[in-house]
């Protein structure tokens, strides 16, 4: 496979090994899906490919950066979901384009630079929907975290919602397992002020794709609720509401500063509330009547507190001179698990990370201690950008809770959890 060839070993973890030692074990297809309200299966957690699943080492959002994670042991891999000009949607994390990509060194789209409303928050860049499809193919991705790998930058393209689900089909056949989709349909409401609502547009995608069904492997997400509802309206395909907030308090409570306080499409309406009473008894039920799961952010399952408090925030307690997730304790996990399971919905938070900068100081660094604490709390997949670690963790995790994957694993047979 070219990319694997290009990447240097060394820059992989030690799971690899772990997968390598492990290809034999299919882990795991999706439980078959349900009627929409029935009672939960209980198949291993899924690994889904945060952005693709290997936005750790590669440029998110491309061809390469799926086919990685797929070898990492990505169970479903992501596509956010922004349109074009003409119509087409295509992987991108924002509609604006100027953090993901090299387009602001290309002269021939200098004058498309402006300022943009996005959620109600102005931003300067290079919009998706201000280029054809044609124009967006002669851009390439780029690393969008400074602290990863930049060494691919400008080398892989930018795919389009048919061009990425040919090719899981395509890997599917040859992994001789089932691999998925997990599309997020990112600022629904602001697409529809465009002329360029994306609903009807992806499950038309999905349904050329024979993929417009409840057993398919698909799971559809996002931020805002009016959209899920349209959508359930109009597929039996799984749906899965997120929950975001803008930050972590001091002493572990949320913070929800705008524009990350509450589904945008709540504050077009006028409905108060926040993201956070999506996840309440109350709130569980209302995703249940349109939804199959939730996605929230990690920190509603487990937060953290500051160590030590300067100031009214955390100070640097291990002397590394910056304040991060090491300076930071676990607090005990919420409710939210069990109260989402009583409703028979999945939840599949995000998003884990390997850098240790990430890593609440009980983790002690390593982040298999963090998916081990999730796995252990019931969840049914989790969202990650590095998913060879989030792989070997969960086979750590059957390995000491389920004897039958131990044996499938020595005897190097497949190892269905349907």
């Amino acid at each position: 496979m070219r990319i694997l060839n290009e990447l240097s070993l060394n820059k992989l973890p030690m799971a690899l090994a772990v997968l390598a030692a492990c290809a034999g074990c299919a882990v795991p297809a999706a439980a078959e899906p349900q009627g929409r309200h029935a009672q939960r299966a209980t198949p291993a957690p899924l690994v889904i490919g945060h952005r693709g699943g290997a936005n750790g080492y590669l440029p998110e959002h491309t061809l390469e950066a799926y086919a990685l994670g797929i070898e990492l042991g990505a169970d479903y891999v992501e596509p956010d979901l922004v349109a074009t000009k003409d119509g087409h949607l295509i992987a991108r994390h924002e509609p604006n384009l100027i953090a993901t990509t090299n387009v602001s060194t290309l002269p021939q789209f200098a004058n498309r630079r402006r300022k943009a409303v996005v959620d109600g928050a102005e931003e300067e860049g290079f919009f998706a929907s201000d280029f054809t499809l044609a124009e967006i193919k002669q851009l390439r991705a780029v690393q969008s975290f400074g602290d990863r790998d930049q060494s691919f930058n400008g080398k892989f393209e930018i795919p389009t919602l048919p061009e990425i689900i040919e090719f899981v089909k395509r890997k599917s056949r040859e992994k001789d397992r089932q691999i998925g989709i997990y599309p997020e349909t990112k600022h629904p409401t602001y697409h529809q002020k465009l002329g360029l609502p994306l609903e009807d547009r992806l499950l038309a995608a999905l349904t050329r794709a024979g993929w417009n069904h409840r057993s398919a492997p698909v799971f559809i997400q996002s931020f805002e609720t009016a959209n899920l509802k349209y959508l359930r309206s109009r597929t039996s395909v799984r749906l899965v509401q997120l929950v975001d907030a803008n930050d972590v308090n001091a002493d572990g409570s949320l913070d929800f500063t705008p524009p990350y306080d509450r589904p945008y499409d709540w504050t077009v309406a006028g409905r108060a509330g926040l993201f956070r009473d999506l996840l309440t008894p109350q709130g569980l039920a209302e995703v249940r009547s349109y939804a199959d799961g939730i996605g929230p952010w990690k920190t509603y399952l487990i937060s953290s507190a500051c160590i030590t408090v300067r100031n009214g925030a955390c100070a640097d307690v291990n002397g590394d001179g910056v304040v991060d997730e090491r300076d930071r304790r676990l607090l005990p996990a919420t409710d939210v698990v069990a109260n989402a399971h009583k409703l028979a919905l999945v939840v599949h938070p995000y998003t884990f990370r390997n850098e240790p900068k990430r890593l609440a100081s009980n983790y002690q660094g390593n982040p298999v201690n963090e998916y081990l604490a999730f796995y252990e709390l019931g969840v049914d997949g989790l969202f990650s950008d590095f998913a060879d670690t989030a792989y070997a963790a969960r086979a750590m995790y059957l390995l000491k809770n389920d004897s039958d994957y131990a044996r499938c694993l020595v005897n190097e047979r497949r190892c269905e959890r349907n």
